[in-house]
């Protein structure tokens, strides 16, 4: 997700498992075009939230070379973690309101996508794409 609230990239799953187990998948999916070569596969930093702190996701940036603004997740830590502190920049932690503004956005203008009445993922994912489709068109052609 771009910092304007724009969605790069998405993967279904179930609804009863938690949004970590795709995260690497999700990364694995964006492709920013430019003008000349290749598009981008690595955004500079990755923002997400505490319930996204997990070794392999860390370690999976590191990696990568891509910086990640996870906040520590305090339910997981008995003890406080020994040797170097994650990093976690607050000031740029505050862009992460765009997720939260893109569920908005398709919860409010497509009803359809917060209920889910479609059996089969090739219409769900139509809908999805048709209601991305709308949300880039209607930025642009502000």
């Amino acid at each position: 997700m771009s910092a304007e609230g724009l969605p790069l990239s998405f993967v279904l799953s179930p609804g009863n498992e938690h949004d970590s187990n795709r995260f690497i998948e999700v990364l694995d999916g964006i492709r920013i075009g430019k003008d000349i070569g290749r598009p981008r596969s690595r955004p500079a930093e990755v923002l997400a939230d505490a319930a996204y702190d997990d070794k392999e996701i860390r370690l999976y940036l590191r990696l990568r070379g891509i910086k990640s603004n996870i906040p520590i997740n305090k339910r997981n830590r008995k003890a406080p973690k020994k040797g170097r502190p994650t990093r976690f920049n607050p000031s740029s932690y505050r862009l992460r309101g765009a997720v939260e503004r893109l569920f908005g956005w398709l919860k409010s203008g497509f009803r359809r996508l917060a209920t889910r009445y479609e059996r089969l993922n090739a219409c769900f994912e139509g809908l999805i794409d048709l209601a991305c489709f709308v949300i880039y068109w209607r930025r642009v052609f502000r």
